[in-house]
């Protein structure tokens, strides 16, 4: 009775596994996995891209990246709550959330150049673990305060900012049809957010007089300081623009229901960010983007299977991108486009 039972079953899977394949290769299928796979990358490259930026001139693990992202999206709730009234129109609510944008970056840029000239600077002529634990240590801060500050106020901290989530204009938070396409305005949002970040840092890094001093104190920043660069302040600088970063993805997540502005968005976000860089090469904002289209569009494929075929093991997605990390780091150690060395001063 027990054999004939496993073997019903074992049928079933079988079965259950065709016709999942079948609908999942249907063009209209495929076409929305691949939609949501690239919202998906463009979320992750836009947390990762502040991390490998810090990392590939300075050398510098930053454990404070989460936490930035965290405080971007509760700076960028606050914006949009504080401006947005209950009549206010779609496309207005879209121009506020630039507005918001913009304010996020020059705050949080702010307060990244603070803690690399105060806290980091110091430190770089010691091992690498000092900045571990020193930037560890200011998550653990930032984290603390936070959750100081969003209970003072009556908010709930381990749950989403509802009131900057209710800031969404419709048509990104309806589904908008693309011919037998159905997707959800917000995803097609994150792409074109998405693009837009890594065209404008790639602009910045290749086409821009400050982009070559970049690159060149990242090479050799010995060199570098012989031809009259500032290499201390081109560090400054690249700090500040990673943490601005860092808070332009928490302004975006703050309307993603999946994301949402809380205190545990810092441990969320750093994760995948973290997970990103290292199948892409630390230090390289080529691999990032690479490695963020490849976990976008892994998790969205594998969150499909998860919800429509094995529908009791929901809860794999979340672990298939740690599984590609893993495979990573057995076939190619240093990444897809990683080197030996990278970063340092």
């Amino acid at each position: 009775m027990t054999l004939a039972l496993e073997l019903a079953q074992q049928t079933l899977l079988q079965v259950g596994f065709v016709d999942g394949l079948a609908e999942f290769v249907r063009p209209g299928t495929f076409a929305e996995v691949v939609l949501r796979g690239l919202s998906k990358a463009a979320i992750y490259v836009m947390i990762a891209a502040g991390l490998t930026l810090i990392f590939g001139l300075l050398g510098v693990l930053n454990f404070a990246h989460g936490a930035l992202t965290m405080i971007g999206a509760y700076l960028g709730g606050l914006v949009m709550v504080l401006t947005v009234a209950q009549g206010t129109g779609p496309w207005a609510r879209l121009a506020l959330f630039f507005v918001a944008m913009a304010v996020v970056f020059g705050l949080l840029s702010a307060l990244g150049g603070s803690i690399e000239v105060s806290l980091i600077r110091p430190l770089y002529d010691r091992p690498p673990i000092y900045q571990i634990l020193l930037t560890f240590g200011v998550t653990l801060v930032l984290e603390e305060l936070a959750r100081i500050v969003v209970g003072f106020y009556g908010l709930q901290p381990l749950a989403e900012w509802q009131a900057a989530l209710g800031t969404i204009p419709a048509f990104l938070e309806t589904s908008q049809s693309l011919g037998p396409v159905s997707v959800r305005g917000l995803a097609l949002f994150e792409i074109v957010l998405g693009a837009l970040t890594v065209a404008a840092i790639w602009g910045f890094l290749t086409r821009t007089r400050y982009g070559l001093f970049i690159r060149a104190g990242s090479e050799d920043s010995e060199m570098a300081e012989a031809l009259g660069i500032d290499v201390r302040r081109v560090f400054t600088v690249v700090f500040a623009l990673g943490a601005g970063v860092a808070g332009v993805a928490g302004t975006l997540l703050m309307w993603d229901p999946v994301w949402g502005a809380s205190v545990p968005l810092a441990a969320e976000s750093l994760l995948p960010a973290f997970v990103v860089v290292i199948i892409g090469g630390l230090g390289t904002f080529r691999g990032t983007v690479v490695g963020g289209l490849i976990v976008g569009l892994v998790d969205a494929t594998t969150t499909w299977w998860f919800q429509n075929v094995v529908v009791e093991w929901t809860w794999l997605p979340e672990v298939a991108i740690f599984m590609i990390l893993v495979v990573a780091l057995i076939v190619r150690p240093q990444g897809i486009y990683g080197v030996e060395e990278v970063g340092g001063h």
